[in-house]
């Protein structure tokens, strides 16, 4: 079953390294990861996504809260929660026809065209992975160039919220 892992940890050197270490120490896969820096500038969000019975879930919640780094962690996936990824494509639109065919499909998954050359668009989608598989499914595959995905992020919904 797919999860999604949200935790608060030190803003510190080592620290993103000590929690893929966790993984790959004990064979388990993240599928995505992103971290940034929170509104107090001594924390980052680290967000992973993985895959795993609800014993090997258990078991990584276990071992990423032994860790120095983490302040605070929380599974997610367990209740209601808004999830987004950022994709950037850059497609061939040489011609007339491949540039409106571009704008129309842009349109249709409101995403929007962020970068024009004359041989090129980079276009930019937000929403969860589903909707950003069906945009590539959607879109001629000869005409892509190159895909850009973040990973998936999250936050829970309602009162619920990962403070420390």
């Amino acid at each position: 079953m797919r999860h999604i892992i949200s935790l608060l940890m030190e803003n510190e050197a080592g620290a993103l390294s000590r929690v893929a270490g966790l993984f790959s120490a004990r064979g388990y896969n993240i599928e995505s990861l992103t971290v940034a820096p929170t509104e107090d500038p001594s924390l980052s969000r680290m967000t992973l996504v993985t895959r795993g019975s609800e014993s090997v879930i258990e078991q990584i919640t276990k071992q990423l809260n032994k860790l120095v780094d983490v302040v605070k962690l929380a599974d997610i996936s367990d209740g209601t929660h808004i999830e987004r990824e950022l994709m950037m494509v850059k497609v061939q639109a040489t011609t007339n026809d491949q540039r409106e065919e571009c704008k129309r499909i842009i349109d249709i998954f409101q995403g929007r065209i962020i970068d024009v050359t004359d041989k090129s668009y980079v276009m930019e989608l937000t929403g969860d992975g589903d909707k950003l598989d069906a945009f590539i499914k959607t879109i001629d595959q000869s005409s892509i160039l190159e895909v850009v995905r973040s990973g998936a992020t999250g936050i829970a919904r309602g009162s619920k919220s990962l403070r420390v």
